[in-house]
């Protein structure tokens, strides 16, 4: 009896000392991807994308040339890196070119093509428009001016119009559409809880203000106001 108690836990020893010990799991490789920033210098191989006050991008490898009231969020570009080597095919680099100018170098981050686009229109002083917080003041609302307007032309809309009833503004912009034939949606956000819901998303993530109307998407890229030139020119119809 003795010897069966002692050599029990000889056996539970071998036991242990003989058992495999599994391996931990390979760790898996890291995503290759785009750095969340590059750092750009003044006097490198840069080239500069900027928006115009009419609504058109132009692109110099000049920082000083660019516009002061556009030198905010400008794109960067380094020719000999295309962006669809580095895994950016829909977005690109953004930066401070004042930074660039004043300091010699700016951090430029990843961020979507249409915020981009739409984040350096914002920039620019804003179209025809009616601020909300002013009417919600008034004690009575302006009775609704254009009621029954739709569009005139057929088709799927290419144009989005977030207004109001009462947006002068807003009228102007439907006005102009209807008459150039371009299809186009009318939202307007007081009346259409999911109007409204939906204008906050888009401009959420496009980092814009939504305390006037109109705001109109043209083909993804939202507009603070109402304006001819940069309607058309995010078109590409002339002027």
């Amino acid at each position: 009896m003795r010897l069966s108690l002692v050599r029990a836990p000889l056996l539970i020893v071998v036991v242990g000392l003989g058992a495999c010990r599994r391996s931990a799991p390979d760790a898996p490789p890291a995503m290759a991807g785009p750095p969340p920033t590059v750092e750009v210098l003044k006097g490198g191989r840069w080239l500069f994308t900027y928006a115009e006050p009419a609504g058109t991008f132009a692109t110099t490898d000049k920082p000083e040339t660019v516009p002061a009231e556009s030198r905010g969020l400008v794109r960067v570009i380094d020719p000999a890196q295309p962006m669809t080597s580095q895994g950016l095919a829909d977005r690109v680099y953004v930066a401070n070119l004042n930074e660039v100018i004043d300091k010699g170098k700016s951090s430029a981050r990843a961020m979507s093509r249409e915020a981009f686009e739409t984040a350096a229109l914002a920039g620019l002083p804003r179209g025809q428009s009616s601020p909300l917080a002013a009417q919600r003041m008034r004690p009575t609302p302006m009775p609704a001016v254009d009621a029954g307007l739709a569009p005139s032309a057929a088709g799927a809309p290419v144009v989005t119009i977030y207004g109001t009833s009462w947006c002068g503004a807003c009228r102007a912009a439907r006005e102009f559409l209807t008459e150039r034939k371009i299809p186009f949606a009318d939202k307007d956000i007081e009346r259409d809880p999911e109007a409204a819901r939906e204008l906050a998303t888009k401009a959420a993530k496009m980092g814009i203000p939504t305390d006037r109307v109109p705001v109109i998407d043209v083909r993804g890229v939202l507009l603070l106001g109402f304006d001819r030139a940069r309607i058309e020119a995010l078109l590409g119809q002339p002027t």
